[in-house]
């Protein structure tokens, strides 16, 4: 599954289809203006954004990609089973502030898990506007969690059908929200089928065309010849790639025999066997061009994009402050016709736009035309869009929306059907350490720096001066100011294009708002009193140079600091730093080194050439090197360009031949703890403001690495203590095999204190399994206290109640301020007779030799440590030949937010499935069913309590040897 609808398969047509009504159901119901549908994916615990409906894929990368046990709303919903709320901004920061410090703007969401039987398959999810109270969207979170439930109930339908097919390991369809405006345009619709060449047209489609049903003949050729005479055969070459499933990913713009506008949009039929194979839609703008003529002749710029960023109007005056011709910005992705603007706070207030009601006022500075990353047009051509690229005005009355196939803006060519890309075409690479690893924003996947991701220009020219052939060349300034559409060919250049080529606003700054519609938004743009002679504008054209905004260093300080709150160990802080430290400042590269009795250890890396930092690797304090002069000076070093390293460090072995790199000490509070180094593409300058806020990040790094290193030191003590205390082997008997399994939580890297022992007791065996309250050291150390009183009192032979009663009266004594539960069990393996006791502790289960299952409902006491006169009342069992027996603790049953009777019941239908021990070696069995009883515990990434199981069965008595 590759996220696109052009795949072979029908499950992935059948599949998308399934996702795209929903997520535009859901957004209606929910009264939202925006939402989507994120997937699981063939990644454990990966969740992919599979449709995005109403905002801009590129825009919301780093939401593509989200692990499911990150402090997200989405991660809790798919993780836990959860319907999620979010009102407004302030619930979203006191729930999850790590979510609302990448996005801190004033709307609400709603989260609803897909299920479908026992299985969920992704988060339903709605983004509408802010309101006081969770109590005011009850009917829409009731009306999404109905259409998730559907959903649900068809992908497990699907997977019926399909097994493994329901997941999603590509990039997310993009589409326009349904359109909430009214137009005066007229349109009609047509299907064709390409196997019987059979076309038809419906009343509406006759009218516009002007041809009545009695004079078309009804040939797939007539019909192209009436839309646009002039445009034929690209009609007929775009129905034959959408026939073999390349629609195209824009509306086509054409033009009919009087010069009219009309526009051509294609798609497949989803669902076989749904025919015909090929639908489409024609539209005739309307008086559109009116209201588009009357604001050309505003004096500030006007230009309007739809929700999926595409520049759906720009007049003369935004075209001049924008340096762009119209016609290279009427139709283009705005971040592909206006390459500067792809910068992080110019980001932040777009999604700000288009996430809130309410207006967005800021000011950018535009970089000089040798800085902001444009090229003029050649000379001749027209706009360098072909049709497919032009934009797309709201669906006209009736018609249903247009369902892109993939990502708006993205280029399509046969070559690249069935293969994933980005909206822009190129996808970055990964290294190994980015491979599944978490999305960048907080908790997800890093965005694109802004001279590689999505820009048209090759990366030689991508935030760099332009070269001879652009920059002074007759010919260069001959395109720069003819720029002409193909219908202007031969003609001499507009004024308005003369004035677009002469940038006179060059680096000054600009005044922007940007005003929110249901369907597009519409910002004004004009001339700011800041101008490029200000302090601020010297220190923004000196940024620009290096392709960064002025803001990129402050863009994700906050995610960052929150996401380090939360991690744990090194690595974890570690991948913290990759995903929020490097898209802030546009670096590639990442190395973290850790200093230990005076040598410094590769920690983590990201992005160097496989191989290249080994040799580095327990390098010494002494050694002539950046990285480690860094923590030996306590100075930060940066270097603009590899030749500036080298010259510095002469011989240093270099993994680029151009770059930059920047290398900060890691010292927390006067400790050094080690270095990191930052590895950027291309030269660049760091200015005083990034320098600063560099170092102060590494502080802020240092001290978490501390934390961390400490974290680990004390857990590391607890497990030792714990393992310790823990059995090393269990008491034999001939007729009875015993196994146990523990396991750590993985929560917060803190041991519990659950146990299991198996004590000889008389003629007979103890089963004790119990569980102290809490995590750590303590709970370790009273864990221990217990285990040792109760195997005192069990090889004293007394009866259960007893064992009980006198641990609860020494943990009372003891008073750690903690209590415990246990169940006690002494079996006689030979007759198979049990007498048990239980304090607090969950039900025991026992699987007969015929493979029924049932719990164990024995009657029992309060926890121990609590009540010194509480009873343990003891209940007779009997144990057949053949038969399990299982004890274990709440961990391996309890979920946050479960009931812990299912949780019971699902472990009963596991342990009925166990094979039958006859059929397996002697000492063998139990282990293997202990392993799959633990299995999905043990691959959980989020395992909040710690486990222990006991297992024991009965083996039949060896027969009697002759004397």
């Amino acid at each position: 599954m590759t996220g696109s609808v052009e795949d072979a398969h029908p499950t992935a047509g059948r599949l998308t289809a399934l996702l795209i009504d929903a997520s535009t159901e859901a957004i209606s119901a929910g009264g939202g203006h925006a939402g989507g549908v994120y997937l699981r994916s063939r990644t454990p615990g990966l969740l992919r954004l599979a449709v995005l409906s109403g905002l801009p894929g590129p825009l919301f990368r780093p939401w593509w990609r989200l692990h499911a046990d990150r402090p997200f709303p989405v991660a809790d919903a798919y993780r836990l089973g959860v319907q999620v709320v979010l009102p407004n901004a302030t619930e979203t920061m006191r729930r999850y502030p790590q979510f609302a410090a990448g996005l801190p703007f004033q709307f609400g969401s709603l989260y609803v898990p897909v299920v479908g039987g026992s299985t969920t398959y992704g988060v339903l999810t709605v983004l509408r506007p802010a309101v006081t109270d969770a109590a005011e969207v009850l009917a829409e979170h009731d009306r999404v969690v109905r259409l998730a439930q559907e959903l649900g109930a068809a992908l497990r339908g699907l997977e019926d059908a399909h097994p493994d097919q329901v997941a999603w390991d590509g990039e997310p369809v993009c589409l326009r929200p349904p359109t909430a405006s009214t137009s005066l345009g007229r349109a009609g619709r047509f299907a064709w089928d390409p196997e019987t060449a059979d076309i038809t047209l419906d009343e509406d489609l006759h009218t516009l065309l002007g041809m009545p049903p009695s004079e078309f003949p009804g040939t797939v050729e007539a019909f192209a010849a009436a839309v646009a005479p002039t445009d034929a055969h690209r009609i007929l070459a775009t129905l034959r790639d959408t026939a073999v499933g390349r629609p195209p990913a824009l509306p086509l713009y054409l033009r009919a025999e009087d010069g009219a506008l009309r526009l051509l949009d294609l798609w497949n039929a989803y669902e076989p066997p749904a025919a015909p194979a090929v639908r489409g839609v024609v539209v005739a703008p309307g008086p559109g061009p009116t209201a588009d003529s009357a604001a050309d002749l505003l004096p500030d710029g006007v230009f309007c994009v739809d929700r999926l960023g595409l520049v759906v109007y720009a007049n003369p005056r935004a075209a001049q402050l924008l340096g762009r011709p119209r016609a290279e910005l009427v139709g283009r992705d705005l971040w592909e016709a206006v390459p500067w603007l792809r910068r992080p706070d110019f980001e932040d207030h777009l999604r700000a736009a288009l996430l809130t009601p309410d207006p967005v006022h800021f000011h950018l500075v535009r970089p000089s035309t040798q800085d902001s990353g444009t090229r003029p047009p050649a000379q001749g051509t027209g706009s360098p869009r072909s049709a497919r690229d032009a934009g797309s005005p709201p669906s006209a009355p009736g018609t249903e929306p247009p369902l892109p196939a993939r990502d708006a803006g993205s280029p399509q060519s046969s070559q690249h059907a069935g293969t994933p890309q980005s909206p822009h075409g190129t996808e970055p690479p990964q290294s190994a350490h980015d491979a599944g690893s978490p999305p960048s924003a907080p908790g997800t996947e890093p965005p694109l720096p802004a001279r590689d991701a999505g820009s048209p220009q090759s990366a030689r020219n991508a935030g760099s001066p332009p070269s001879s052939q652009h920059a002074g060349s007759r010919q260069s300034a001959r395109d720069a100011g003819s720029p002409r559409s193909a219908r202007d060919a031969g003609s001499p250049p507009s004024a308005e294009d003369g004035e677009s080529a002469q940038r006179p606003y060059d680096g000054d700054w600009l005044a922007l708002s940007v005003h929110s519609g249901p369907d597009r938004l519409t910002c004004t743009i004009r001339p700011a009193s800041r101008v490029k002679d200000s302090p601020e504008g010297q220190e923004t054209a000196e940024s620009s140079e290096t392709g960064m905004s002025p803001l990129a260093p402050l863009y994700r300080p906050i995610a960052l600091a929150i996401a380090l709150t939360e991690a744990v160990t090194a690595r974890q802080v570690s991948a913290v730093v990759m995903r929020e430290l490097l898209p802030a400042f546009g670096g590639r590269r990442l190395a973290i080194y850790l200093l230990q009795e005076r040598h410094l250890y590769l920690e983590w890396e990201t992005g160097f050439p496989k191989g290249f930092l080994s040799p580095f690797d327990g390098v010494d304090l002494g050694t002539h090197l950046p990285g480690v002069e860094t923590l030996t000076t306590g100075r930060p070093l940066f270097f603009d360009s590899m030749e500036q390293l080298t010259a510095t460090y002469p011989g240093i072995p270099l993994d680029a031949t151009e770059g930059a790199r920047a290398f900060l000490p890691l010292i927390a509070s006067g400790r050094a703890v080690g270095s990191c180094i930052l590895g950027f593409d291309r030269p660049r300058s760091f200015s005083t403001e990034e320098r600063t806020v560099l170092t102060a990040l590494a502080g802020l790094i240092a001290h978490a690495m501390a934390k961390a290193q400490r974290y680990e030191s004390e857990a590391a003590l607890a497990r030792g203590l714990q393992q310790a205390l823990l059995p090393r082997r269990l008491a034999a008997h001939p007729q009875l095999e015993t196994t146990g399994r523990y396991l750590p939580g993985t929560a917060g890297m803190e041991v519990g204190g659950d146990w299991y022992d198996v004590v000889e007791s008389g003629d007979g065996l103890a089963l004790v399994i119990g569980d102290v309250q809490g995590h750590g050291v303590q709970a370790a150390a009273t864990m221990g206290q217990l285990r040792s009183a109760v195997r005192a009192f069990a090889l004293g032979d007394r009866p259960p109640d007893e064992v009980m009663s006198s641990t609860n009266h020494l943990l009372i004594d003891l008073d750690p301020g903690l209590f415990a539960s246990c169940c006690y069990i002494r079996l006689d393996p030979a007759t198979g007779v049990a007498r048990a006791a239980r304090a607090g502790h969950p039900p025991p289960l026992l699987r007969s030799p015929d493979g029924r299952t049932r719990v164990l409902d024995l009657p029992g006491g309060v926890v121990l440590g609590v009540d010194p006169r509480a009873r343990y009342p003891v209940t007779e069992l009997q144990m057949e030949p053949g038969a399990i027996l299982a004890l274990y603790t709440d961990g391996l049953v309890e979920r946050p937010g479960g009931d812990i009777d299912e949780g019971i019941t699902a472990l009963r239908v596991a342990l009925a499935k166990a094979g039958a021990p006859a059929a397996r070696p002697v000492g063998r069995f139990l282990a293997g069913v202990a392993d799959r009883l633990t299995a999905t515990a043990r691959h959980a990434l989020d395992r909040p309590d710690d486990i222990a199981l006991l297992l024991a069965t009965r083996r039949t008595a060896p027969p009697l040897r002759p004397h």
